[in-house]
């Protein structure tokens, strides 16, 4: 029997995220002078400024830049400023405003546009020195009308090498904390809200009179300390609520209120409603911090309204809505930038898994301000308790409970099919290969679907730690020559390529000895998957997946 190889062409239950497509929506050249000495700008777009001749200054707010030949300024959209001429020289400024828009969706495309990393965040960028940006601005300026097309595209051409300077100078998240002590006082109020927190004490962390913090503070957040607190407070108390966490005192207590009476006034002030009225089945815009789980909440019929992600890829499947409006914001970007696109799409609610958070360098109270964080373990449960304990979160449990009775007739009815074929009395060895690592998978991925789902006996060593680690197993890294210990009468093979596409690294393991003395190789009793179909754990791919192993196996007798 020939080794098979599961392969297709397109993968159906993915889509992958696009970049936003940029405009110049005009440009003007502004003049300062002694007859005009300030220019207001008040733009819904985000607007570049940049500094051709001259000197002067840029109000933004309680902050001012000092601009002079070849400096430039982004503004966030719906920024106040005023550019002001120094007196005696005149100043002469290009003034752009940027649109960034969604790409066309081809007919059967359902792709959805990830946020711009140039023109939506909501700080000021100052550059102190970027004449290159001048140039182009004033070649935009000068050829604004084109005379052909030719001209137009060079136009084009110019515009993108500004858009391109600007995504490159963008801070990365730990540069984005201009203000680093602002910064240590805001974590120690997020670490400590449920004591008595004075501003006192936060002015003193952050090194500046207890005046000049609350100003700095606003700035930085938008609020004041006392408000801000109190978000952190109610927003804990929301999540003790989801979690059925005692009572309304012992509630208002954990997250520092005297007791349940002042709590139910700050709660009232912030939401509308008391604590009492607080339902999980009226949240309606939530944002995820793990693609998964973006699934979880498609099945469950409820669209993410952000998705924070180091992949670009969603699920797309037959008979599966695709997303219409959901944000997309990569895991990678300023931790401002999310929380700015969680608060402009209304979030009421974060679900993440605090592991993943710890991977980014973040814990739930950074992401609390916003909304109550529900953090769904992604090691230490399955998907179908991700899909349970989500579905609680946002009132939907009868949904996913119906979902898991008509998902679990089909197991059923796959394992009694596998009994009436060969791989039933079989070992089935799951064998995953990666630039670096070895890995004989467990139960979670593929292995659900062929252990659990299908049945399947594991080699002995990986039924160990099945046993003793339950769905909790993921897998278990092994050297080459171990390869024969972990070797079922089966073996599925999945080669994870590298940065740049290359299997070649797998090479090194099915062209050695120790591949080809397996028995299950001399007897051709293997079969090579593709990541994408078989790897996937959500609802959604763990039931295509199934679909797909009935396939695999029903059709090599």
């Amino acid at each position: 029997m020939e080794a098979l190889a599961v392969s297709h062409s397109q993968i159906p239950e993915w889509e992958e995220s696009r970049f936003p497509l940029y405009a110049a929506d005009r440009i003007q050249s502004l003049y300062g002078s002694s007859n005009r000495p300030m220019h207001a700008i008040d733009e819904e777009l985000t607007v570049l400024i940049a500094i051709a001749g001259g000197e002067g200054m840029l109000k933004v707010g309680d902050k001012s830049y000092e601009l002079t030949e070849g400096s430039a300024v982004l503004l966030p959209p719906r920024s106040r400023a005023a550019l002001i001429a120094s007196r005696p020289r005149r100043l002469h400024a290009y003034k752009l405003a940027i649109a960034a828009m969604d790409p066309p969706r081809g007919a059967s495309s359902a792709a959805l546009t990830r946020s711009s990393e140039a023109v939506s965040g909501s700080s000021v960028l100052f550059f102190p020195r970027e004449p290159a940006i001048v140039a182009c601005l004033e070649e935009l300026y000068i050829h604004r009308s084109p005379e052909n097309e030719a001209r137009h595209v060079r136009n084009q051409i110019a515009f993108h090498q500004v858009v391109l300077r600007l995504l490159e100078r963008q801070p990365s998240g730990h540069e984005a904390n201009e203000q680093p002590s602002m910064e240590r006082s805001i974590a120690y109020m997020e670490n400590h809200y449920q004591e008595k927190i004075t501003r006192e004490r936060l002015a003193e962390i952050a090194g500046v009179s207890r005046s000049h913090y609350s100003i700095l503070f606003k700035q930085r957040t938008g609020f004041s300390p006392n408000e801000y607190l109190s978000r952190l407070r109610v927003n804990r108390a929301k999540e003790l609520l989801l979690n059925g966490s005692g009572t309304l005192r012992e509630i208002a207590q954990k997250v520092g209120y005297k007791d349940e009476f002042y709590l139910s006034r700050r709660f009232k002030q912030q939401t509308g409603a008391p604590p009492s009225g607080f339902d999980p089945g009226s949240i309606r815009r939530v944002a995820v911090w793990l693609s998964p789980y973006a699934s979880h909440l498609q099945l469950l019929g409820l669209e993410p309204a952000v998705l924070v992600s180091d992949s670009a890829e969603y699920v797309n499947a037959d008979g599966l809505r695709p997303p219409e409006a959901m944000k997309f914001v990569g895991a990678g970007r300023p931790l401002e930038e999310a929380k700015s696109v969680m608060r402009d799409n209304g979030v009421d609610l974060i679900i993440a898994a605090g592991d993943h958070l710890s991977h980014l360098g973040l814990n739930p109270g950074r992401l609390r301000e916003v909304a109550p964080v529900a953090d769904v373990s992604w090691m230490e449960m399955g998907w179908k308790e991700h899909l349970r304990q989500i579905a609680r979160l946002v009132g939907r449990s009868d949904r996913a409970e119906r979902w898991l009775a008509e998902f679990e007739r089909e197991e059923s009815a796959a394992r009694e099919r596998m009994r009436r074929i060969a791989v039933a009395g079989e070992t089935v060895t799951i064998l995953v290969v990666k630039p670096d690592q070895l890995l004989v998978y467990g139960a979670r991925n593929v292995g659900y679907v062929m252990y659990y789902a299908l049945g399947l006996r594991p080699p002995a060593g990986i039924r160990r730690e099945m046993e003793r680690h339950g769905e909790r197993f993921h897998s278990l890294p092994i050297e080459l020559s171990r390869l024969g210990e972990f070797a079922g009468d089966r073996i599925l093979s999945i080669v994870f390529p590298d940065a740049r596409g290359s299997v070649a690294h797998s090479e090194s393991v099915f062209h050695s000895s120790y591949w080809d003395e397996l028995p299950a190789v001399q007897r051709h009793q293997t079969h090579f998957l593709e990541v994408d179909d078989w790897i996937p754990y959500n609802p959604i791919s763990i039931r295509l997946q199934l679909r797909r192993a009935v396939a695999l196996f029903a059709g090599d007798q």
